[in-house]
């Protein structure tokens, strides 16, 4: 695994308004600890801690650099950041001392490569989880594991038991747990239903127009005619009446 460094200083400020003012000055306070080891209190320059965390996972091997000679050459990994709840910037951090020649366990990020067979006929790539625990010498630390899914069809998965680990890196689990699936397509039948209940529903506007009143310009019925006749009589005989 690629080791970078990181510059660091002791330090002897450990009061809030000493903190603060170490924050303002573009630098973040941190501890150092590790077996059998007194911890520390470090500053680290924020630039620099922002771009090595950035840069690659977590578990990427350190190595300090400082003019004091009990912190320069020390190999550590970030064990712990703490960021501020708005700005997400680092506020403090804390460095775990490892020994080169002892294996130790961290969590190793899974990267899903190839294109499933599953997935060409509609299927959804399906990871269930996204890093592993292995254990290892600090300097053989992956990067990331690599599983290749190229193989998976349909319902198909792949156990932590079925994917290969280089070198002396073992992987650490208490049951083969599932790592990749692929799930079969949605079937959208719904939106069928609905269009066809709409089509009967317009289908059926027409028929209840024709039940209803009668279309403009149609004649009037026969009885209505026969019903205006003995009015127009009455009225006539009314006239004749009041002569």
């Amino acid at each position: 695994m690629e080791t970078v460094e990181l510059g660091c200083e002791r330090r002897d400020t450990n009061t809030k308004g000493q903190v603060r003012a170490l924050r303002r000055n573009g630098q973040v306070p941190a501890v150092l600890y590790g077996p059998n080891k007194p911890t520390m209190s470090l500053a680290v320059t924020a630039a620099e801690l922002k771009a090595r965390v950035a840069a690659a996972a977590r578990q990427r091997l350190i190595k300090l650099k400082s003019e004091n000679s009990d912190l320069n050459d020390r190999h550590v990994i970030i064990k712990q950041v703490q960021r501020a709840p708005l700005s997400g910037a680092i506020v403090h951090a804390d460095f775990y001392e490892v020994d080169l020649n002892a294996q130790l366990r961290v969590s190793v990020p899974l990267k899903f490569v190839g294109k499933p067979k599953g997935v060409g006929e509609g299927g959804i790539l399906q990871p269930l989880i996204r890093q592993v625990e292995v254990e290892c010498l600090p300097l053989e630390i992956p990067e990331f594991i690599e599983v290749d899914v190229t193989e998976l069809d349909i319902h198909d998965v792949i156990h932590i038991s079925a994917i290969k680990f280089s070198g002396n890196v073992k992987p650490i689990f208490d049951t083969d747990e599932a790592v990749v699936s692929v799930l079969p397509p949605t079937v959208e039948a719904a939106p069928v239903a609905a269009a066809g209940a709409e089509a009967a529903a317009e289908g059926a506007a027409p028929e209840a127009a024709a039940e209803g009143a009668p279309a403009a310009g149609a004649a009037p019925a026969e009885g209505g005619k026969e019903a205006a006749a003995p009015a127009a009589g009455a009225k006539k005989a009314e006239g004749g009446a009041k002569k």
